[in-house]
């Protein structure tokens, strides 16, 4: 379906901001929906699910909101960054048919009271260093899947503890949408982009790779054969400390169920490391699907 004012490249999109209207257009699509959750302020992470979302299904939809309930006491909800223009631009040069950008009291209307939790896999990591994020998460994702009525919807790897709790409430709900799955897409000295990198200062910035680095090294020993779960995040904490500007949250060697660690590593498996440069809190991981060769 394509709708609203011509744009400069011919595509033509519309866009949502009435939860009211969006119910009557959503009933208006034919043929298959393709949904791209995001906080906007994109970048090519965010264009490559577009893109995959585009080649995929009849219908692409774009979610931008930026989600107070997934932002703790303290974070940075009011300065996340946000710029709707450019966001919309870069939609359209991306063939999106649809964006759907609500308020916060469209979403979260006064009186609003459900809350939506997924137990074993939201707790440790980034569920432990931010008690009630994946709570946070989980609604608003939960109202995705119900608004939008995906086909297929589509998350970054660079999420890697999201897609799994996201994944977990859509076998446990019986959603019927596939959670499609992209590779992470990093800058071309490895960081993970990233809408909260344009924090980073220019030392920060030439610190941030670090983090890949990392997470690569332990990989590259579990290739080699090393199997003790303490020897590899030994390596990444090796890794790390070699910037002065890092601060280590965690770096982990985990099962990818419940995200439990792992003495001896098994497969699948990931690894995951979360950091602070500065105010900037940058997280990434690397997951090991099947047993290296």
């Amino acid at each position: 379906m394509h709708g609203g004012a011509e744009l400069l490249n011919g595509w033509m999109m519309r866009v949502v901001t009435s939860l009211t209207e969006w119910k009557q257009v959503r009933l208006g699509i034919a043929g298959t929906v393709g949904v791209v959750p995001t906080m906007g302020f994109l970048h090519e992470g965010h264009l490559s699910l577009v893109r995959r979302a585009r080649a995929e299904t009849g219908s692409v939809v774009v979610w931008i909101f930026v989600n107070p309930k997934q932002f703790l006491p303290g974070e940075d909800f009011q300065a996340y960054p946000r710029d709707m223009e450019r966001d919309l631009k870069l939609l359209e040069e991306a063939r999106a048919d649809l964006v759907l950008a609500p308020g916060v009291d469209e979403v979260y209307p006064e009186g609003f009271q459900t809350t939506v939790a997924v137990a074993e896999v939201s707790q440790s990591l980034e569920g432990a260093a931010r008690p009630g994020h994946f709570l946070g998460v989980a609604t608003v994702v939960c109202k995705i899947f119900a608004l939008t009525q995906p086909h297929r919807i589509y998350f970054g790897q660079k999420d890697a503890q999201q897609c799994l709790v996201v994944g977990r409430m859509a076998r446990d709900l019986g959603f019927l949408a596939d959670v499609v799955i992209c590779p992470t897409v990093r800058e071309a000295d490895g960081l993970a982009m990233s809408s909260r990198n344009v924090y980073l200062t220019p030392d920060e910035r030439r610190a941030a790779p670090a983090v890949y680095r990392a997470l690569r090294r332990a990989e590259q020993a579990l290739r080699a054969g090393e199997r003790r779960a303490a020897r590899l995040s030994e390596l990444m904490r090796s890794e790390l400390g070699q910037e002065r500007l890092i601060r280590v949250d965690y770096v982990s060697v985990a099962e990818t169920g419940a995200l439990r660690e792992l003495d001896e590593v098994t497969f699948p498996c990931l690894l995951s490391v979360a950091v602070r440069l500065g105010r900037t809190r940058l997280i990434d991981n690397i997951l090991l699907p099947v047993r290296p060769e």
